[in-house]
């Protein structure tokens, strides 16, 4: 099976941006990944949507996710820009699909708009935004997921919905060469994220990397595929793949097969300490990707 990869950039959400003082020389560190991997043979580059640093919050640097995918769409000229995912619970959907549509266009059609429901609680009530239960938000996500799509879709798009409403809304320009952007959408629910992948999405990500998992998840999509009359093979079905320190490239190769195996067409890595050590991520290009080719 021939797979893309991408790679995330060292945004500072995972501590890894925390040895350089500046936060100018923070963000050029992370540029810098997006240019190497923009030299190829990288398919995409990618961003967290998150505010707050992981495993718990602490005073460092995290840039913001559609600030960092516009600047890069500026800074690259091949590769794809993803989010792993946008957060549907910080901006309304219908505003998500307009910086989506203006990202495209600054891309050149190269944007893979992410979005998912959102999951860290102490973000949101940080930043002030209302949390709910899991099924309030995946109620709320499904709305959301509706109103980018018609935003895309549609001239001006009317929707009444117990979270949000749109009544009229004009979208212009939708996103480059008369196209909607690819839509990926984040997420392993059987009942209402992976319908959803199967309706509306153009990719997904599932699984973090455990080949078992993933290959449960799209026989569930696949299904969903088949009651909804989608093929089910346009969709890009990706997972996330976290490489250790010093991880040599014969045992990150043995972990793609599996994957593969699984059924996963694209892997999405988080390569440690990426922003000071570039040669891992060169290793990976030269030595990984070209055996799934």
């Amino acid at each position: 099976m021939s797979m893309r990869f991408g790679v995330f950039v060292p945004q500072g959400w995972r501590m890894d941006l925390v040895e350089i003082d500046d936060p100018v020389e923070q963000y050029e560190a992370m540029t810098a990944v997006a240019k190497l991997a923009d030299a190829g043979p990288w398919d995409s580059v990618w961003v967290y949507d998150h505010f707050h640093t992981v495993p718990e919050p602490t005073v460092n640097t995290t840039f913001e996710a559609w600030t960092v995918s516009a600047t890069l769409a500026r800074d690259t000229s091949r590769v794809k820009i993803g989010q792993m995912v946008g957060c549907n619970g910080y901006r309304q959907p219908s505003l998500y699909a307009k910086i989506a549509s203006t990202v495209d266009v600054a891309s050149r059609g190269r944007l893979y708009a992410g979005l998912g429901a959102g999951w860290y609680e102490h973000e949101w009530k940080a930043y002030g935004y209302e949390w709910a239960d899991v099924p309030e938000r995946m109620r709320a996500f499904r709305e959301a997921v509706e109103i980018v799509h018609k935003m895309w879709t549609e001239e001006q798009p009317v929707f009444q919905g117990k979270h949000y409403r749109i009544d009229g809304a004009i979208n212009q320009p939708k996103g480059a060469g008369q196209r909607k952007p690819d839509l990926w959408l984040g997420g392993g629910g059987e009942k209402v994220t992976l319908k959803l992948v199967a309706k509306y999405a153009d990719g997904c990500n599932i699984g973090g990397g455990d080949p078992e998992v993933i290959r449960h998840k799209l026989d569930v999509l696949r299904r969903h595929c088949d009651e909804q009359g989608t093929d089910f093979d346009r969709i890009a079905k990706s997972t996330s793949l976290n490489l250790e320190p010093g991880e040599s490239t014969a045992a990150i190769r043995e972990r793609v097969e599996r994957i593969a195996e699984a059924g996963a067409d694209y892997v999405i890595a988080y390569i440690p300490r990426v922003a000071y050590e570039h040669e891992p991520l060169l290793a990976f290009a030269d030595e990984v990707i070209p055996q799934f080719s």
